[in-house]
This record gives structure tokens, C-alpha cells and sequence, in this order.
């Protein structure tokens, strides 16, 4: 249900109008009316300094504290500058240390030599230089080169020195690369590695420091920042009038919290006018729902929230996508995982994550249900299965032909409350006469449909002509009702198209809810065959094969099951976005209410 809103325009004399938005600010209830301004200079310069106090928070966020370190006594500005002048410098230390690394392994191939060595030999007149080939090409060269000599090997490499005078260097040695000596030894360069090391550690220590008591003071200072920038932007957003000195600020407020803001307005002595908002009017919007719909409203929020003049569409799709994600999955061993699984992590998670975890625990109810239904347990197929307990409700069990009708029957079903949410929501955004179209189609729908399970059970007898009496009266009201400001002749045309438009949708829409079985069937396929290799491996061996049984079941159920609840979500919330937001006729677009006041997040913590 969307809450009703009330519109207020606030008239402040221009000398008490910061006053005034600071202590509505305080009263964290109106929803105010922003108009697109551009950003000054000042409010640029903040908007960095939030993002760079948010940066500091991530870093040190990311650092375990593992004791209680004595609150430091210095500003926020500092802390932040100090964390992220070192995050630069430890990730300046961490590059240093990737290249020490790999020169340390270039160097060790070579042994711990000393540099030195070489300029020693070179002052008494011995110059080297250094190549590297094949070991059938270093025995070419060294049958024909008298001063060369192998210096290591590499796998199927030699690594050899040509000896030469000063004066007299070596021609190039065909078939080889020449190579150029380490600069350092490996001795220097390791304690170059440990000094760095040194550092990082000093660093992370300093780190550690930081996250133990500075996270709630760097939080307020990005508060503060945050609140006095949308301070600054409500004061752009501000009209003026009377030459300046009369602030005029609109504003949105739920109903129920009416009576709270005029009280507020009362006692503060402001001039206000309220009233209800006209459809120009960008109206806010605020869910109130029902304990069990409330949890589907994060779902809805991923494609977009009701326009204010529609209906709000959470408790309508909140049971299919629950039945729909039990289909998907549709194996009752998993959903008890997921009913068990949430209720104890219940007991131990935050109270913002209880919701999500009442959530899992209603799909996994759902499971439960469809998988009983099908007859899957862990992948174990009851129907084929001989289990005792089993054997009195075999019969009752639906096989995949049964699904296969019982997923197009959801995805109907669905369709057609969709029109009637389609009806309801023209009815209340335009009028009755806007909503005679759709209801022509559910007489032909739901009037077909009648019919044809009357004659089926032999209720009444065939009748070809009161079924076209059926499609006709719904073939008028689509015809000639499609829109009510259009003369007859577009009308007529209209609903040509609108014929053409719906059937078509209608039948690909309902082949869509085939999904529904399909990923169900894999879902199933996929337990049976790990069962099944899970037995193979058990009978391999008497000794290791429980135990690599228990193993391979537990590994493979594992990824079954996450690979099947990603589908399992994403495709029940395709039909709802797609398939019922379409037939239901759902716009969107709504704004969020997002009140004016103070964020205190420091105080969660």
C-alpha cells in the first residue's frame, strides 16, 4: 500500500530561514520539493571531502581489530589525512615488494655472488659477459669458442660466460642471448625485502590502531559534512519572493506524521499552507505493507516503485514469486536447509538482516511444499524410489507431465489477476470507463475458460453459440472501450491492434511460465546425478568410499543448490518485472520518500 501525502508550502522571512531548516532538519519528517541547481564551488569542495572521509571509513573497515587500543585524541581531518597518506604509501611498499620479489628469483638463480666480484676481475684485465641458449648449442659453441664456460643450468638451458680482455671483446656468439648479471646479490636484495616488509608491518600496526577507536569519529565528520551539504542544497532549492525577503519551501509529509509536523509548525510559529497534491506534482512515495508482503518490498525496488497514483503492487506478486522460486527449485530437502539454515542464523545475525532471513525461510517453505509435490528429496526421486513411507502417497505424487501442466496453469492464473490489478489501477487513476477495455478481455478469458471446464464436466452441454455470445460481449468492450477520448472510428482501430497486441502477448506470456518446469526438471536432474555418482564412488572402495561419498554429496548437493537458487530467484523475478507488471499494467517510476534530516549512522555502530 502506498501512504497517502500531503503537500506543504512553508513561507520563513529570510533572516530566521537557516534557523528554520536546521531545526526541520532536526524533525527528520518532510520530504522537501529539490529543484535542479547547479553546485557551487564550496559544495563541490565538500562533496570531495566526504568522499575521501568515506574512503578512509572503507579502508579501515577492511583492518580486524583484535584489542582495545586507547582512543586517540586528535581531529577527524588528521585521522583521515594520516589513513589515507598511508594507504598510499602501502601500496607503494607492495609494488616495491612485487619487484624485489621477482628480482630475488631472477638473483637466485645465480647463487648469493657479490657484484664486486666482477669489477675485482675486471681491474686485473678478465671482462665477462654473460649468455644463455640450448644445452645441443652450447656444445657447438664450446667445441669452437676456447673461452667460454658454463656458469648454470636451466631445465634445458645453459647459462655460459665468454672471457675477454678489455681491449679484445668477444665476436657475437651465434645461437645465443646475451644476458646481463643481477645488480645486486640475493643477500642485498632479501634485506631490501625485509626492510620493506618492516615497514608494511609498522604500518599495519598503525592501521590497526586507527580502526580500533577512530571509524565512529570519521563517520560523524562525514555526517556533519553530509548534513550541512544537504542543508546547503535544500537553501539553493529555495524560491524567494517580496524582493528576496520571503523563503517559500515545498514539502512532502505521510498522513499519519501530519499531525507531528503541525504541532512542530505550531510551536515554531511558521506560516504554512497544506493541502493535497495535483497529478503534475512529483509525489514521493512511501510502502506500508503487511508483515508478509513487507518482505518482498526489496524485490520490487530492483525494477522501480509504484508511481504515486497507482497501486503498489508488493502484495500481489509477493505469493507467485514465492510459489514460483519453490517450482524453480523444487526439491524439499533443500528448502528445509533453507527453513532450518534461517531460523538459526536468526539467532545470531544483525536485526537488519532478519528480514532477508525471514524471506529465505518463506521460499524455503515454498520449496518444501513443490518439492513434496514433485516428489524430490535430495535429489532422491520418491516416485521411482521403494521407500515404506512413501508407498501410501506415491499416487498423489505429480510426475513431470503433471508439472509441466501445473507451471502453465500458475503462469494463467497469474495473467489474469494481473488484468484484474490492471482494471483496479485504471479504475483508481482514471475512472471506470478507462477500465472497460480490460474487463472485455477477462469476460472473454475468464468466460472461455468457464465454459469450457462446465462442458468438460459434463455440467452443461456443448454450446457453440454461447461461447461466441462470450467472446463477442468482451470483443465489444475491447473494440469500443479502449479509449474513451478517441471518436468510434479510432477507436475500432485501436482495438484491432489492441486484439493483435494482447493475444499474441498473451500466449508468448504464457509459454514463458514453461521456465517454471524447465528449471524445476534440471533442478531434479541434477540431485538424481549426484546421487547417482555419489553411489558409484561408495561402492568403489570399502574403506574410502563412505567416506568420499559423504564428501562428493555434500560438495556437489552444495553446488546445486546455489546454482539453482540464482536461477530460482532471477527467473520468478523476470515473470513478475516482465510477464505480470506488463499484464497488471504497472508504470513505475515512483520517487522514494527520503525525508530531510539528519543521519546519525555513527550511533548504529
Amino acid at each position: 500500500m502506498i501512504v497517502p501525502m500531503i503537500k506543504y508550502t512553508f513561507l520563513v522571512f529570510y533572516k530566521e530561514y537557516k534557523p528554520f531548516l536546521e531545526e526541520l532538519q532536526k524533525l527528520g519528517l518532510v520530504h522537501v520539493v529539490k529543484k535542479e541547481t547547479e553546485l557551487t564551488d564550496e559544495m563541490k569542495k565538500s562533496i570531495d571531502e566526504i568522499r575521501s572521509f568515506e574512503s578512509a571509513i572503507q579502508i579501515l573497515k577492511s583492518y580486524a581489530v583484535t584489542e582495545e587500543i586507547p582512543q586517540t585524541h586528535v581531529s577527524a581531518e588528521k585521522i583521515r589525512d594520516d589513513i589515507l597518506l598511508q594507504q598510499k604509501e602501502i601500496e607503494s611498499l607492495n609494488e616495491q615488494l612485487e619487484t624485489l620479489n621477482q628480482a630475488f628469483v631472477n638473483a637466485s638463480l645465480w647463487g648469493d655472488f657479490s657484484p664486486e666480484i666482477l669489477k675485482k676481475l675486471e681491474a686485473e684485465g678478465i671482462h665477462l659477459q654473460f649468455f644463455i641458449t640450448g644445452k645441443k648449442k652450447y656444445q657447438q659453441i664450446e667445441e669452437r669458442e676456447d673461452s667460454v664456460v658454463p656458469v648454470l643450468e636451466t631445465g634445458l638451458q645453459i647459462v655460459f660466460a665468454a672471457i675477454h680482455s678489455k681491449n679484445k671483446a668477444p665476436e657475437l656468439i651465434a645461437d645465443a642471448t646475451r644476458i646481463d648479471l643481477p645488480k645486486h646479490s640475493v643477500s642485498e636484495i632479501q634485506e631490501h625485502i625485509n626492510t620493506k616488509i618492516q615497514q608494511l608491518n609498522d604500518l599495519d600496526r598503525s592501521m590497526r590502531n586507527y580502526a580500533a577507536d577512530s571509524v565512529p569519529a570519521l563517520i560523524q565528520a562525514k555526517e556533519k559534512l553530509v548534513n550541512a551539504l544537504k542543508l546547503k542544497t535544500i537553501m539553493l532549492s529555495t524560491d524567494k519572493i517580496s524582493d528576496d525577503k520571503l523563503m517559500v519551501l515545498e514539502g512532502w509529509v505521510p498522513k499519519p506524521k501530519t499531525a507531528a509536523v503541525k504541532a512542530w509548525l505550531n510551536e515554531h510559529k511558521t506560516l504554512y499552507v497544506s493541502g493535497q497534491g495535483n497529478p503534475k506534482d512529483q509525489i514521493p512515495v512511501l510502502l506500508k505493507n503487511n508483515r508478509f508482503s513487507k518482505l518482498f518490498e526489496p524485490i520490487g525496488a530492483l525494477f522501480s516503485l509504484p508511481d504515486y497514483s497507482e497501486l503498489d503492487l508488493t502484495l500481489f506478486f509477493a505469493p507467485f514469486f514465492m510459489l514460483f522460486f519453490g517450482f524453480c527449485l523444487g526439491d524439499a530437502g533443500y528448502g528445509l536447509l533453507f527453513v532450518i539454515g534461517g531460523g538459526i542464523y536468526k539467532l545470531f545475525a544483525k536485526e537488519a538482516y532478519k528480514p532477508y532471513l525471514s524471506l529465505l525461510q518463506l521460499l524455503g517453505v515454498a520449496t518444501v511444499v513443490f518439492g513434496t509435490i514433485s516428489g524430490t528429496f535430495f535429489g532422491i526421486n520418491l516416485i521411482q524410489t521403494e521407500f515404506s513411507l512413501t508407498e501410501n502417497f506415491r499416487e498423489l505424487f505429480f510426475d513431470p507431465n503433471k508439472m509441466f501442466q501445473l507451471s502453465l496453469a500458475l503462469g494463467g492464473l497469474q495473467i489474469v489477476f494481473g488484468l484484474f490489478i490492471k482494471a483496479a489501477n485504471l479504475t483508481k487513476q482514471f475512472g471506470f470507463r478507462y477500465a472497460i477495455s480490460t474487463y472485455g478481455w477477462l469476460i472473454i478469458f475468464l468466460g472461455s475458460l468457464i465454459y469450457t471446464v462446465l462442458v468438460r464436466s459434463n455440467a452443461i452441454e456443448k454450446n457453440t453459440v454461447l461461447l461466441y455470445i462470450i467472446i463477442c460481449l468482451g470483443g465489444i468492450l475491447v473494440l469500443f472501450f479502449n479509449d474513451p477520448k478517441s471518436n468510434i472510428i479510432t477507436r475500432f482501430g485501436k482495438g484491432i491492434w489492441d486484439i493483435y497486441s494482447t493475444v499474441t502477448g498473451v500466449f508468448g506470456d504464457l509459454l514463458s511460465y514453461i521456465r517454471l518446469f524447465a528449471l524445476g526438471l534440471s533442478s531434479a536432474i541434477l540431485g538424481f546425478v549426484i546421487n547417482d555418482i555419489g553411489l558409484q564412488i561408495l561402492g568403489s572402495s570399502r574403506i574410502l568410499g563412505p567416506v568420499f561419498f559423504g564428501i562428493f554429496l555434500v560438495l556437489g548437493h552444495t553446488l546445486n543448490i546455489l546454482i539453482s537458487s540464482l536461477g530460482s530467484f532471477v527467473h520468478p523475478m523476470r515473470l513478475t518485472f516482465v510477464e505480470f507488471y506488463k499484464n497488471a499494467g504497472f508504470k513505475g517510476g515512483g520517487e522514494p520518500y527520503k525525508p530531510f534530516s539528519i543521519q546519525k549512522e555513527y550511533e548504529t555502530l
